[in-house]
């Protein structure tokens, strides 16, 4: 399996975002690569950089699941916004299109509050190659799957599956666990992805909820009482052409593992009607009882059993990092999967 990471990752590091109204440091930061390293070399596994991050092929593949007015706000936005009276380092919106615009702003703060879902995802200067530092990433790794690789990891921060057709929220501007199903469409009729991060991937349910090429499916606390709050519920099963292809299963707030594991039994029979060809997981490991966002209450063994219960599906696989906070478990958390996905 080959594992990857762009440093350029680091780029993206903002120092705080808005928590229930106050300013709190920012836990999805550069710090959070490091540690997941740490945790790859507990199973003696290494990280490689990818090239691409600025490549044609990229902005292409971005293409197909985001906005392109999108692409050019992420692009723009940090010097467009610099260009305003007293604006301040970081682009952060104080106005939001909430019940829907109907127009689509031309002036910098209506496009970062149109675009920008909440207040978790400021940008600074340098944000914008850290961002596409990410993708490519997963771009590697898909396209390693997609080559001679039955298994990949990509190293993805920040990370992706909130992320929306033209939207971003909660940590995430580009979605990486989409972009990587694009990248093995290429080579595979039908591809799954699989989200067991604590959050709802309601980016990742956006782009493909009318279609059927890609199965969606999400494990995640019940956003009744959880972020993302207004996505994510079990009546949500796509449309169109997709309908049936989105599978949400909700947990309680606080559920453990085994209650984890079950859910997660029950979405991968939900997943085997639709006999993928090859799968992304859309790895989160804020699922820990101890994450600084908890939401559930797995044990680092936990993860040792969800990641051997997706190998078992013995199906070329890329799994593309979401969620997980600095802690001092995070590392060992991130160990843990891999020798239950490795066999270590």
């Amino acid at each position: 399996m080959r594992l990857f990471y762009h440093p350029d990752q680091e780029r993206h590091a903002p120092e705080h975002f808005l928590l229930r109204g106050r300013p709190a440091p920012s836990p999805e930061g550069p710090v959070r690569a490091e540690l997941l390293a740490q945790g790859l070399a507990e199973v003696g596994l290494s990280l490689t950089a990818p090239g691409g991050v600025d490549s044609e092929r990229l902005k292409t593949r971005l293409a197909r699941i985001h906005a392109p007015r999108y692409l050019d706000f992420l692009a723009t936005i940090h010097a467009r916004w610099q260009a305003l009276p007293d604006a301040a380092e970081i682009v952060a919106p104080n106005v939001h299109p909430c019940g829907g615009g109907h127009h689509y702003p031309r002036h910098p703060v209506g496009q970062a509050g149109w675009h920008l879902h909440d207040m978790a995802c400021p940008i600074t200067a340098d944000s914008f190659a850290g961002i596409l530092a990410s993708a490519a990433t997963a771009q590697a790794a898909a396209e390693s799957v997609s080559g001679s690789e039955h298994h990949a990891y990509a190293l993805c921060r920040p990370p992706g599956h909130h992320a929306g057709p033209e939207r971003a929220g909660g940590f995430c501007f580009l979605n990486n666990a989409a972009l990587a199903a694009t990248v093995l469409r290429e080579s595979f009729a039908r591809v799954a992805i699989v989200d067991v991060d604590l959050h709802h991937g309601n980016g990742t349910q956006d782009i493909f909820y009318a279609r059927r090429d890609v199965w969606t499916g999400s494990l995640h606390a019940d956003p009744a009482d959880f972020y993302p709050f207004f996505w994510g519920g079990a009546d949500e099963t796509g449309e169109g052409e997709g309908e049936g292809a989105n599978v949400n299963l909700p947990l309680p707030l606080g559920s453990d593992g085994a209650a984890f594991l079950d859910g997660l039994e029950t979405l991968l029979e939900r997943l085997a009607d639709y006999a993928p060809q090859a799968v992304v997981v859309a790895l989160g490991l804020d699922a820990h009882k101890a994450d600084p966002l908890a939401g559930l209450a797995l044990e680092r063994e936990d993860f040792t059993a969800v990641g051997r219960r997706l190998a078992e599906l013995d199906l070329p696989t890329v799994l593309v990092q979401e969620g997980g906070y600095p802690t001092d478990y995070l590392s060992h958390n991130l160990a843990a999967f891999m020798a239950g996905f490795t066999g270590a």
